[in-house]
């Protein structure tokens, strides 16, 4: 008995010091450099250009018809005027009338081109929240230290920093060796098809080969990985795919006073409950696995011990992200019940009842993968199943090896020196997508912080932008562009 429980404890002593041998030599992924501060700005000026841009109602509909052509026009009239010398130095090509296509030449042939991106639209607001707003969504305010309105965060910003950073570099007569492409849709807001995808079918005719595309995606932000407590610049490396699924039921309608066992809503809770206690499973791979080995090391040491010895602790650290919302979009594919319609009186049983479900697909799974999952959970036959008509398999992943994630990583630490730099998951759709056959380089990234209470800024009340933020995407830009010709 002794000799069992003396191996029993060599055991544990042998498992706990593999555990924190590990923990210990779990290294930094951090790049480390010097900041750069050289960015002499017109702060005011350049604040100034981006509310203009936004008082542009660039708004993209599901109803096509409903386009305002002289917004599109005049946002395209506004960056004429405004940037003078990217216009007498790059080449502007109009795509599907409202997007822009720029080629800024470089004088080194061998070197492949680089495409940054951003897009033009912006997304409804709706009529009855206008008077919520603190600024008017379309006045382009600046108050508080923030420009204010719709496009502010989503994402003007990108399009109007990257044309500064392009400006400026222009103004100080720098050349660039490799060719930019500069891509800023109309209609990524609507899924991208006349504008984004149209360029990228542009290049591909043109047999161009990109080094790297860079697009909107994560952020600077804090407080969502436990025991983290620096500020993170999230960089997508890839992005969840997407579909929903409506599911139908026919039954005998008739009046309510005399039902059926079970109605035509009452079979479409069932299935919906089915599918909402029955998630996809929580899977610590791609992305998810890249983000813990770049923010492990810098975890506190309880953390960190997690985050080295998934061997060990994977189901722990799979509860602790899927605690959160935010973290739990990271590890599964997400189920989200989003419509339901039945009866229109309130005394009538519905003869046809239907619901519709949103999927966020992660990388590794795919929609034949849902549609399968779907119908083995609910099992009910009754139940009919119809794919809506945006569908998108998730991305590949780009790979975090890569000279071109350290040059953006360096770039971040250059401009950012406070926060950590991480992998991660865009669980949204970009346009971005559209590129995968020019390059295998795509991430997603801008450079504004965001808190727990600007989340719902997003397509939401009050989109802003602080001007000191809005400053260093600027200084990202330009100092992106500079390292990309190193």
């Amino acid at each position: 008995m002794k000799k069992i429980l003396l191996i029993m404890v060599l055991g544990i002593l042998i498992l706990m010091s593999v555990v924190l041998i590990r923990a210990t030599s779990f290294k930094s992924k951090q790049v480390r450099v010097e900041p750069v501060s050289d960015f002499p700005l017109n702060t005011e000026q350049i604040a100034d250009r981006l509310s203009k841009a936004i008082q542009f109602e660039t708004i993209s509909y599901q109803e096509p018809a409903k386009l305002e052509k002289k917004e599109f026009i005049g946002l395209q009239n506004y960056i004429e005027k405004t940037f003078p010398k990217v216009h007498t130095t790059l080449s502007k090509k109009v795509i599907g009338d409202y997007s822009l296509l720029y080629t800024w030449e470089g004088n080194a042939i061998d070197l492949k081109p680089i495409l940054l991106m951003g897009h033009l639209d912006v997304v409804p607001v709706k009529s009855e929240t206008v008077d919520d707003w603190t600024h008017p969504p379309f006045s382009g305010s600046i108050a508080d230290g923030y420009i204010w309105g719709r496009g502010a965060m989503d994402v003007k910003v990108s399009v109007l920093s990257i044309l500064e950073a392009v400006e400026i570099l222009l103004e100080q007569g720098f050349q660039t060796h490799r060719t930019i492409y500069l891509a800023f849709g109309h209609d990524e807001e609507v899924g991208g098809s006349n504008g984004a995808r149209e360029i990228a079918t542009l290049l591909q005719s043109r047999e161009v080969k990109l080094e790297y595309v860079l697009d909107e995606g994560g952020m600077i932000t804090e407080g969502i990985i436990p025991g983290i407590y620096d500020p993170i610049a999230l960089v997508g490396i890839a992005e969840k795919g997407y579909v929903s699924i409506e599911l139908s039921v026919e039954a005998k309608g008739g009046h309510s006073s005399m039902p059926p066992k079970q109605t035509a809503l009452g079979i479409l809770s069932t299935a919906i409950t089915k599918l909402e206690k029955n998630q996809f499973p929580a899977k610590l791979t791609g992305p998810a696995r890249r983000l813990l080995e770049y923010i492990g090391p810098e975890q506190d040491f309880p953390n960190k011990v997690f985050s080295a010895n998934l061997w060990l602790f994977s189901s722990l650290v799979k509860r602790q992200l899927g605690s959160s919302p935010a973290t739990n979009a990271l590890i599964r594919t997400t189920t989200a019940p989003t419509m339901f319609e039945g009866s229109d009186k309130e005394n009538i049983l519905p003869s046809e009842a239907s619901a519709v479900v949103n999927f966020r697909i992660l990388p590794g799974q795919s929609i034949n993968d849902v549609i399968d999952h779907v119908r083995n959970t609910i099992d009910d036959p009754r139940i009919n199943l119809r794919l809506l008509n945006l569908q998108i398999e998730p991305s590949i992943a780009s790979d975090v090896e890569s000279p071109i994630f350290n040059l953006i990583q360096t770039t971040i630490h250059e401009i950012f020196p406070d926060v950590l730099v991480t992998p991660w998951l865009v669980v949204g759709a970009t346009d971005s997508r559209y590129y995968a056959e020019l390059t295998n380089n795509i991430y997603r990234f801008i450079p504004i912080r965001i808190g727990p209470e600007d989340a719902s800024r997003f397509h939401g009340l009050n989109e802003r932008i602080s001007i000191s933020d809005y400053e260093n995407c600027v200084r990202f830009f330009t100092q992106l562009i500079r390292n990309s010709n190193m």
